[in-house]
């Protein structure tokens, strides 16, 4: 996984949106970990599961990592400050970005994540999901 991390990360630039979908331990996290050591190799990089966004700013792009999964509506992200992440000149990384696929713009890369049968990991790119109806 951090292997084709950072092969994304070698073809990255300023503005590109990375939405990744998948359940827990598909390797998102690790995908993650390799993009931002390719880009900044003596950054630590942490999930940002309970501070919700990590930012990396010692490259020459700043990177700045989301993690949707413990958020419950689209109204905490824009209170984060979504709008202002996603329009600066920077790489956005989105973990459980399929929560809530409305928020992303349409030039959104977005990859899907999950198991294979011998326990190794699949990646792949899909398209935006549909937004989920919560009733």
């Amino acid at each position: 996984m951090m292997q084709l991390g950072a092969k994304f990360a070698g073809q990255a630039q300023a503005g590109n949106i990375f939405a990744l979908a998948g359940t827990l331990g598909t390797g998102k996290t690790h995908w993650t970990k390799g993009f931002l050591n390719h880009l900044q190799p003596d950054t630590p990089v942490t999930s940002p599961t309970f501070s919700l966004v990590n930012e990396y700013r010692d490259a020459e792009t700043p990177v700045y990592h989301f993690d949707f999964y413990r958020l419950k509506s689209e109204d905490e992200l824009f209170a984060l400050g979504w709008d202002e992440y996603i329009e600066e000149s920077a790489i956005v990384i989105c973990e459980w970005a399929d929560l809530f696929p409305a928020i992303f713009p349409e030039h959104t890369q977005w990859l899907g994540f999950s198991h294979a049968d011998d326990a190794s990991r699949i990646v792949k790119r899909i398209s935006k999901p549909d937004a989920t109806v919560l009733e």
